[in-house]
């Protein structure tokens, strides 16, 4: 009897087990990577380009102001403003290829629209709640019960 107790007990440990290993895997690092993605733009377009950034399902942007290193006379000369804005995302690895093509295209489209973007590889975050957050992944954020 105490031996079919223990026994019973085991196979439930072992399947709670399975049942948690499951749900780390598919919840991994590895399938989901994040970036930072850096992009530098013109004060005058700051907004277009975080909604855009926006769209590339990216809960989380910094704003940054910032000034270009050319003097004001070169700059007039130039008809050129140094009134810059830094924007960094936390983008999906999976969403960047759009995510760059989309910015090239709007960098050379639109009328003072010209801007620079490259991405930074993240190695870790703190906490799974964070990480669900930053990759947008709701099941992460879901507490359990």
């Amino acid at each position: 009897m105490a031996q079919k107790r223990i026994a019973e007990k085991t196979d439930a440990v072992k399947s709670k087990l399975k049942k948690k290993s499951a749900v780390q895997s598919k919840n991994t690092v590895q399938s989901n990577r994040l970036k930072l993605l850096v992009t530098i733009v013109g004060r005058q377009k700051a907004e277009y380009f975080i909604d855009l950034i926006q769209s590339f399902e990216v809960n989380m942007q910094c704003v940054m102001v910032a000034q270009g290193t050319a003097n004001e006379s070169m700059l007039g000369l130039l008809g050129l403003s140094s009134e810059k804005v830094v924007i960094l995302s936390v983008i999906q690895e999976s969403k960047i290829p759009d995510a760059l093509k989309i910015l090239d295209a709007k960098f050379k489209s639109i009328k003072g629209g010209k801007g620079v973007a490259c991405t930074i590889p993240l190695t870790s975050v703190i906490g799974t709640l964070i990480y669900g957050f930053l990759s947008n992944n709701r099941e992460t954020v879901k507490e359990k019960k």
